[in-house]
C-alpha cells in the first residue's frame, strides 16, 4: 500500500509541477524547440531543476544500491551503445513531438482539461506503443 500511495503522490507531485511551470502547454514546448526562431529556454530551467533534486540521489543511493529508496529494484540499463532500436525510436519520438508540441508527460498531465486533442494524443500514443509491443512479441517468436 505504501508503495502505491507513494506512486500516486510522486505522480501527483510531477503534475503540479510541469503545471505550474506550464510546461503541460505545447506552445511553450513548441518555443523551446524553436532554436532559430522565438527560443523559449524556460524548459531547461524545469529539467536542470529536476536534475539538481534527481542527481544527488542517483549519486548517493541508487547507483550504489541498484534499488528506490522503498527498496524497488531499479532497471538500470546496461548498455550504453546506440544502436539501431534506440535511434529509430529518438527519431519517431522526435517527429511526433515536433508535429504535436506535446511530450508524454505533460500529454498524460493534460488529460484532466478535458481537451479533445490531449485525449487523441494520448490515445495515438497509446496504440503506437501497443502496436510496437506486438510488432516486437512476434519478433522474439
Amino acid at each position: 500500500m505504501l508503495k502505491l500511495l507513494t506512486a500516486l503522490m510522486s505522480g501527483l507531485l510531477i503534475g503540479a509541477g510541469l503545471t505550474i511551470s506550464t510546461m503541460v502547454d505545447p506552445k511553450r514546448v513548441l518555443g523551446f524547440l524553436d532554436i532559430l526562431g522565438n527560443w523559449d529556454p524556460t524548459l531547461i530551467f524545469v529539467m536542470g531543476g529536476a536534475l539538481l533534486v534527481y542527481m544527488p540521489v542517483y549519486q548517493l543511493y541508487i547507483k550504489k544500491h541498484k534499488t528506490t529508496l522503498l527498496s524497488e529494484p531499479c532497471q538500470i540499463p546496461d548498455n550504453h551503445k546506440a544502436d539501431k532500436s534506440l535511434v529509430v525510436g529518438a527519431i519517431l519520438f522526435g517527429i511526433g513531438w515536433g508535429l504535436s508540441g506535446i511530450c508524454p508527460g505533460p500529454g498524460l498531465a493534460n488529460l484532466s482539461g478535458g481537451n479533445e486533442k490531449i485525449f487523441a494524443f494520448v490515445l495515438s500514443m497509446l496504440i503506437g506503443m501497443l502496436a510496437h509491443h506486438w510488432w516486437a512479441k512476434s519478433r522474439a517468436n
